[in-house]
């Protein structure tokens, strides 16, 4: 199959998905731009669709991610708290920061990451922890679990 007509396939793969058909063209040029870089990366000729496609589509889903990050971030300049609303925010914070130290090692590390490194990859964020990419999900669940209880026994609730 050539370049064209493989190139056609991953947009309309892409595409299939309502929320990233805005990112299908440039997410298959990244895709093509990776492969490019790196052509050992895929041994067998027939595959590179697949691979392409595969490289593609998540590219796009980092680009819709990423702007939504965007987007919610640009919402404007906030209406000024009110001097009772900024005493209990910074209450309500305080008590964060102070339940994320009595945390274990491994939990607080990984609170402090997600709240200070929030784009960092997965492979890198379980590096700094020791742990491996795919136990990552279970330990961000648990250190969350652990301390919204703790949150919640001291009386603050969640939303």
């Amino acid at each position: 199959m050539d370049e064209a007509r493989l190139s056609n396939l991953v947009v309309r793969v892409v595409a299939a998905d309502p929320g990233l058909r805005g990112d299908a063209e440039d997410a298959c040029q990244a895709a093509w731009v990776e492969f490019l870089k790196q052509p050992g990366r895929v041994h067998d000729r027939a595959r590179l669709g697949g691979w392409l496609a595969t490289v593609a589509r998540r590219h796009a889903i980092r680009t819709v991610q990423r702007r939504a990050r965007e987007e919610s971030l640009d919402v404007g300049p906030a209406a000024p708290a009110s001097p009772e609303a900024a005493v209990v925010g910074d209450d309500v914070a305080s008590a964060l920061w102070r339940t994320v130290e009595t945390l274990p090692d491994r939990h607080r590390r990984l609170i402090l990451l997600l709240a200070h490194r929030p784009d960092l990859p997965v492979r890198e964020m379980a590096a700094e922890l020791g742990i491996s990419p795919n136990s990552l999900a279970k330990l961000r669940s648990r250190s969350l679990a652990v301390l919204r209880y703790r949150l919640t026994a001291q009386g603050y609730g969640y939303p």
